[in-house]
């Protein structure tokens, strides 16, 4: 979204992104925040310092979460970047340019489709102890919401129907700019646009949620009964460790109200194993939690020191590496049985998808149910020309621990 809303504030009239060189500028939009992201941003710079050797551009700029991260270490490590700017650095980086300052409520979509991410506040207040976002990305801002009302409304002019919310935490949206949590007012903002039929809600912390949210999701049409929700653990000597400030009954007590507020809801949320503090018995414990909540979708990671965190300090990274493969591997394996009962309770199911695109034979679709990238995909056969943002309703045939097949309803 940073380069979307880059390519928006260049003056159209003077510049164009080009596909190939000779270019004037060659720009990269990078991340910092866990290892491979890191490597794959590095690996590609360095790709950016041989184009420029062999003339393909005249200068190398990058921005972003690892510039903005290491900004004392990328200048020596690199040279050859003519320029370096840090996460919160768009309007620097303009300058830089000759282009005049923006407040970046438009985006340039290269790749036109029927959803986009809408970020509704940048940084976070939180400290948990494995997380290095606060001090790339800085304290949590809000987006104010005619700010927001106004990029869904260019965004939604070229097609856009679905808008998924994000924010390093959208729940504490509004704090500072309106002394409330303000997500809710968000949503029914954005619920009144000319064209958006639905808003996905993504990462969103479980202390303090705001109940008026959970009113949005029940009445109002165009919320999707999903919710991302990040738990990270259940054992409250691991959740002390990870500085979540909720415990294992606050997790159970906002599962429990999200469940009966909200019929039908699908939850997605992720889970960190072999996280320092985490024994035998706070994994079984974590076991017995995802198979005591049954959700829909669920991702797992292993707990990597990230330097500069309160957890890389203070904490000892105690499980071996091959023990936390094992078990996130046996979480994983708990959580395709779940995922494969879900989707197969939806068989002979009529749900109304959003076409995301079209390969071959093949309609790729999503329902409410679905976001894209993280979830599975509804399987239909294309049997008439259907563009890419249409909606169809469909009857679902078969199932699998990720995808569905369906056909069309008639």
């Amino acid at each position: 979204m940073d380069t979307e809303h880059l390519l928006a504030a260049l003056p159209a009239d003077e510049f164009s992104v080009a596909e190939e060189g000779p270019l004037d500028y060659l720009l990269y939009n990078t991340c910092g925040f866990i290892g491979d992201a890191k490597e794959e941003s590095i690996n590609a710079i360095f790709e950016g310092v041989e184009a420029k050797r062999r003339g393909e551009t005249h200068e190398l700029l990058v921005f972003g979460c690892l510039s903005e991260r290491y900004a004392n270490q990328m200048p020596e490590l690199i040279p050859e970047v003519d320029a370096w700017f840090g996460a919160r650095d768009l309007n620097p980086l303009l300058r830089y340019l000759g282009a005049p300052p923006s407040r970046f409520t438009r985006r340039r979509q290269e790749n036109r489709r029927g959803y986009a991410y809408l970020k509704i506040s940048e940084g976070c207040d939180r400290r948990c102890s494995y997380c290095a976002i606060p001090f790339i990305r800085g304290p949590h801002k809000s987006v104010p919401i005619e700010d927001l009302v106004s990029e869904a409304t260019q965004l939604a002019s070229e097609g856009v129907s679905e808008l998924i919310l994000i924010a390093q935490d959208t729940t504490f949206y509004g704090l500072d700019l309106y002394g409330r949590r303000a997500l809710a007012d968000v949503l029914k903002a954005l619920s009144e646009v000319d064209g958006i039929e639905r808003l996905r809600i993504h990462y969103s912390y479980p202390s303090e949620f705001p109940e008026d949210v959970l009113e949005q999701m029940a009445s109002n049409p165009k919320v999707c009964k999903y919710l991302d929700i990040p738990l990270q653990h259940i054992s409250d000597g691991v959740l002390g460790c990870m500085h979540r400030h909720i415990d294992a009954a606050g997790t159970r007590s906002i599962i429990r109200r999200l469940r009966e507020k909200v019929p039908g809801v699908v939850l997605r949320t992720t889970m960190i194993v072999g996280h320092p503090g985490e024994g035998p018995d706070e994994f079984q414990e974590l076991l017995d939690f995802v198979r005591e909540a049954r959700f829909e979708r669920l991702g797992a990671f292993t707990y990597s020191e990230e330097e500069g965190t309160w957890g890389a300090t203070h904490l000892e990274d105690s499980v071996p590496e091959e023990e936390k493969r094992r078990r996130l591997d046996e979480l994983m394996t708990l959580q395709s049985a779940i995922s494969l009962e879900f989707n197969r309770s939806r068989i002979g199911t009529v749900e109304r998808v959003l076409v995301d695109d079209v390969v071959g034979d093949t309609l790729v679709c999503r329902s409410q149910y679905e976001s894209p990238e993280v979830d599975g995909e509804i399987l239909v056969p294309k049997t008439a020309d259907v563009p890419v943002g249409s909606y169809l309703s469909v009857r679902i045939t078969e199932a699998d621990e990720y995808d569905l097949k369906a056909v069309p309803a008639t």
